[in-house]
């Protein structure tokens, strides 16, 4: 028997869980359709107000690591406690959490100890906001060039941190932050919660 997920390293999991990219796989929207049926299923409805598919893997023909994203966003009245308590009885992991300067939590499922499962997913748990996720998966969408340009970086990327995923996060960064910023522009507030009196 190996060691569980929680026992091993950083640089164990790293090993275990190396970076894939794959040619867009057109199942990832039914995957993703999928999942998200479970979450409306298993938490209760007056507290969620979006579910999104984000990430590489919503945009079609882009190359992606083979995980589904998904940004569950909830209301500030919603028990967090209660929430995660849920998604651990529902097959998720809680890989981490954070509380300022806003809350945010990612889950896991589809990682065991043998190496990833036919199906992976990440599931961003997140108060109602303003996301940038949101904006930069809508530019690539709409913007093939741009897409094709990211996917160009990621394979040059890939080849330098397979094994260190934030260091390969890390190096994203700068090309994502300057696209969202240009949706931003086109699509400005698009994303932004209705202001309240």
């Amino acid at each position: 028997m190996g060691k569980e997920l929680s026992e091993m390293t950083l640089e164990e999991l790293w090993e275990l869980f190396p970076i894939i990219l794959k040619e867009h796989n057109i199942d990832y929207k039914n995957w993703y359709e999928i999942e998200q049926q479970r979450l409306l299923n298993c938490i209760d409805k007056n507290h969620i107000i979006r579910i999104n598919h984000i990430g590489s893997s919503a945009v079609e023909g882009l190359v992606a690591k083979p995980i589904v994203d998904i940004l569950l966003e909830v209301d500030n009245e919603i028990n967090i406690e209660q929430l995660t308590d849920t998604l651990l009885h529902n097959g998720w992991i809680l890989m981490s959490s954070q509380k300022n300067p806003c809350m945010k939590m990612v889950f896991n499922k589809g990682y065991t100890k043998e190496g990833f499962a036919e199906k992976v997913y990440h599931l961003h748990v997140r108060y109602y906001d303003n996301w940038n996720e949101l904006y930069f998966r809508d530019y690539l969408i709409a913007h093939k060039e741009a897409a094709s340009e990211y996917g160009k970086l990621k394979l040059r990327l890939i080849k330098k941190y397979e094994h260190d995923r934030d260091a390969y996060t890390d190096a994203k960064s700068d090309f994502i932050l300057k696209y969202t910023k240009k949706a931003k522009e086109e699509c400005v507030d698009k994303y932004n919660p209705p202001k309240t009196v």
